[in-house]
């Protein structure tokens, strides 16, 4: 069935409003829907690269105990 067809029992006034405001309300409901997934976007990228400097962070410093350990050893050796 199409709108043109469909009649409708309401002023076209109203309708105009009823629809107007039906409409600007979904645009609204997107708009904010789509600012929050934006939002959740940045945030997941935020997270992600966080944890891969603590990742480097982490490699770094364990490279840095083997390092260590390995002084340590031969200290203790040459005692």
């Amino acid at each position: 069935m199409s709108a043109e067809s469909k009649e409708y029992k309401s002023p076209l006034y109203k309708l105009v409003d009823f629809f107007r405001r039906s409409r600007d309300k979904w645009k609204a409901k997107h708009k904010a829907s789509k600012r929050e997934s934006k939002r959740l976007a940045n945030q997941t990228a935020a997270v992600e690269r966080s944890r891969e400097r603590w990742r480097t962070e982490c490699k770094k410093l364990r490279h840095e105990v083997a390092s260590l350990k390995k002084q340590l050893s031969g200290l203790e050796k040459k005692c």
